[in-house]
């Protein structure tokens, strides 16, 4: 097999992987913490963004993998696991239900703390 059609069907299985990941854990804080506020696309925007930060500073410090292995993760698992565009989307529906405050603590709170996740992960990964 050639290398581009390997390193494309290891971004689709880690892909795979992050779609299940992000289904089960947005079900997850929908049942927890309700769905008036789309907690679950933060929480899977924070820690993708925390284990983005770890993962490529740990292979890039640490730990030797191929570059087939980063695709698989950074690409294809945590490229699925995230949701900026559903972060977006929802952001706008809450703006377009009047709920502007909620919009911005969305908007805001994701980026301040996906931030600090990804500095965190960063420094976890490098120690």
């Amino acid at each position: 097999m050639n290398k581009l059609l390997v390193q494309s069907l290891a971004i689709g299985g880690g892909g795979f992987f992050g779609a299940v990941a992000r289904f089960l854990v947005a079900l997850a804080c929908g049942r927890f913490f309700g769905t008036n506020f789309p907690i679950g696309t933060f929480v899977i925007n924070i820690s993708g963004s925390l284990f983005l930060g770890w993962f490529l500073v740990a292979i890039g410090d640490r730990v030797t993998v191929s570059d087939t292995t980063r695709l698989a993760v950074a690409t294809g698992f945590v490229g699925a696991y995230t949701t900026f565009s559903t972060f977006m989307y929802e952001s706008n529906a809450l703006l377009k239900e009047g709920s502007a405050n909620k919009a911005m603590v969305n908007l805001i709170g994701s980026l301040v703390a996906g931030l600090l996740a990804v500095r965190l992960g960063a420094h976890l990964g490098g120690r």
